[in-house]
């Protein structure tokens, strides 16, 4: 993927974390596979939600009873219901991730307390990068299953649209189209029905553009389904689709492929995702979340998600895209932004897991881990 986005190695995929190492897990049939997010690539040459709703007892509307004439019994004192707010809804850990097995096989390590308290513990997303008809569907269901059992939302990432990357470090997903639609198929039948958010497919929109006008069009006629079968199958999903980032593709031009792709349709779309795997601050790409939106129409309803895992100081300023020094990490995930249209904070790339310069792309590198988190 370009550095613009998200690459993973073609590895099936689990990012997420979580502090209880000794919890009972489910059969190794029905777990996502160890996370491998990605190595980038150059960027193009391009020119530079709400929050969570509250539920409360209205206030009591004026009397309109007159009172009578003649005196009558002091009344008891009415009591007065207190108004109730829902509790803001919370991010799920998955128990299984890179990170986390480096921090339970270190215990003596002088950087393991640092990684574990600002990554590990972290809520992060789950990947499913590899193409496996046949345990897709239990091991998405393990993942909403065990958020579901805790009160809390998981984060999945649906990785196999065929072509993705175009042929670089990612590639890899569904032999074609038509085996895609039903590995989605699959993939919506583990989602249950509590709430979850799928950030359906990185770099499928931002990066079209190398493909044919014909394959073009049949991807975002694919993905478009793809949104559609996934709220179907569970009418709580939150279906994001690719923006790319703020330095990518202009937010018009963005907009326009967006659209074709279902993001405007409330039926497949719950708004865009961007800065999946990059660097750009998040002031920056809330501008340009809010611009997409705007020329992008559709439901006052579609929001942004953000991912905020390593945009602590922004991009390098020389485009470096391969583990870049002088990063960190960003926003920590949350469901509560307090901005505008802008859904949730999201950690999509896990912190830590390299982009091919600080180890073999996608794997855990403590020492990146360290330099982000400390």
């Amino acid at each position: 993927m370009v550095a613009a986005a998200s690459v993973v190695v073609a590895v099936g995929a689990v990012t997420g974390t979580m502090s209880a190492l000794d919890r009972e897990r489910p059969s190794d049939d029905a777990q996502p596979l160890v996370t491998r997010s990605p190595g980038l690539r150059p960027p193009p040459a391009v020119p530079t939600p709400s929050p969570p709703r509250t539920s409360a007892v209205p206030s009591p509307s004026p009397s309109s009873h007159s009172p009578s004439p003649k005196p009558s019994p002091t009344p008891s004192p009415s009591r007065k219901e207190p108004a109730t707010v829902a509790a803001p809804a919370l991010l799920y850990s998955h128990p299984d991730s890179q990170v986390l097995h480096w921090v339970a096989s270190h215990p003596g390590d002088h950087r393991r307390a640092v990684i574990e308290s600002r990554i590990a513990d972290r809520p992060a997303a789950v990947w499913f990068a590899d193409f496996t008809p046949a345990t897709v569907t239990a091991r998405v269901r393990a993942v909403t299953a065990g958020a579901a059992a805790e009160g809390r939302v998981p984060v999945v990432v649906p990785y196999a649209i065929p072509q993705r990357d175009c042929g670089g470090a990612s590639q890899g997903g569904a032999p074609d189209l038509a085996a895609y639609d039903g590995w989605i198929d699959d993939f919506a039948a583990g989602l249950g029905d509590g709430e979850v958010i799928v950030v359906l497919e990185p770099d499928s929109v931002a990066q079209a553009d190398c493909l044919p006008a014909a394959d073009r069009a049949a991807r975002f006629a694919s993905l478009a389904r793809a949104g559609r079968v996934l709220k179907a199958a569970d009418p709580r999903a939150r279906v994001y689709y690719d923006a790319g980032h703020s330095a990518w593709n202009p937010a018009a031009e963005q907009a326009a492929l967006l659209a074709r792709a279902g993001a405007a349709s409330a039926a497949s779309s719950d708004g865009v995702f961007t800065n999946v795997s990059n660097f750009h601050r998040t002031s920056d790409e809330i501008a340009y979340a809010r611009q997409v939106l705007s020329a992008l129409g559709g439901p006052a309803s579609l929001g942004a998600v953000i991912d905020t895992s390593r945009n602590g100081n922004g991009a390098p300023a020389d485009g470096e895209w391969c583990d870049p020094a002088g990063r960190k990490i960003g926003r920590a995930p949350t469901l509560n932004t307090g901005e505008a249209r802008i859904d949730a904070y999201l950690w999509v790339k896990l912190p830590g897991e390299s982009d091919g310069c600080k180890g073999t792309p996608g794997t855990f590198s403590a020492e990146y881990a360290y330099e982000l988190a400390r």
